[in-house]
């Protein structure tokens, strides 16, 4: 699949509805969808294979996109029996940005917790936007992660923003204008990174919407926590489309691979 073609592949699957939704504030957008073991309205103890996954979905922050086309992968978990909490927020031009984006997904993580259990702590599935918004919730004290898997992140917001991204998403985010430099740096994962939770990065090497250096220098900032596996040859979308090589590494880092996959 050429790097092209990766994002037709992607958002071109059908979405998968989730076996329940539920709210965490008043906003329509502050829902988490639950796929898997736990996630119907009774427990089901004993079924799940690995801990809670919460995903975090990418568009750099904006309403224009959402988490639907990460619901494939979601289902795709949930078949090895994986409990997966795929979290909306607030994004740019629906009553999000900051602080507002952030605040929702800290509540959205701390109620997936709630909602639905899996051995040891959730672990944080984030791509892109999602990937910047994992990395700075795991920073966070007190919200409950024990891992972070970051697919492209935009993982330095400083850079991002030097290079105008998505033509100055980061500046759409924290609020054009007086400060802004100041903005960046308490939301920048490079520049606080989560503090003994590991991290595992997986950016594509032909990232046209990400650059690569992007992840190279938050792991060059953050040393020892992070693991940067870089992937030849590989685009934006492909680490997140189910049956692509780069999906299958993804979820040999979530330690199914060689696990029976069943229908959810």
């Amino acid at each position: 699949m050429s790097v092209a073609d990766e994002e037709t592949a992607l958002l071109g699957l059908a979405p998968v509805a989730p076996d329940r939704t539920v709210a965490y504030g008043p906003h329509p957008d502050q829902i988490v969808d639950l796929y898997g073991p736990g996630a119907g309205d009774g427990p089901r103890p004993g079924v799940a294979r690995g801990p809670l996954v919460v995903l975090l979905h990418g568009g750099f922050w904006r309403a224009a996109y959402d988490r639907r086309y990460l619901s494939p992968f979601a289902a795709e978990l949930a078949g090895h029996g994986l409990p997966v909490a795929l979290a909306e927020y607030r994004r740019v031009g629906a009553g999000g940005g900051a602080p507002q984006t952030f605040e929702d997904v800290t509540a959205g993580i701390a109620t997936a917790a709630r909602e639905v259990s899996g051995p040891g702590g959730p672990v944080l599935v984030g791509h892109s936007a999602g990937g910047h918004l994992a990395l700075l919730a795991a920073a966070r004290p007190g919200t409950p992660v024990t891992r972070v898997l970051a697919v492209s992140p935009v993982a330095d917001l400083a850079r991002a923003h030097e290079l105008g991204l998505s033509n100055g998403a980061v500046a759409e985010l924290l609020g054009a204008g007086p400060g802004l430099p100041e903005r960046i740096a308490a939301a920048d994962p490079a520049r606080r990174p989560p503090a003994g939770i590991p991290v595992t990065i997986l950016h594509g090497t032909d990232d046209p919407d990400v650059p690569l250096d992007i992840s190279r220098r938050y792991a060059a900032a953050s040393a020892a926590d992070t693991d940067l596996r870089e992937l030849p040859g590989v685009g934006h979308y492909a680490p997140l489309t189910p049956g692509t090589p780069s999906c299958r590494t993804l979820l040999g880092l979530l330690g199914l691979l060689g696990l029976p996959h069943s229908p959810t």
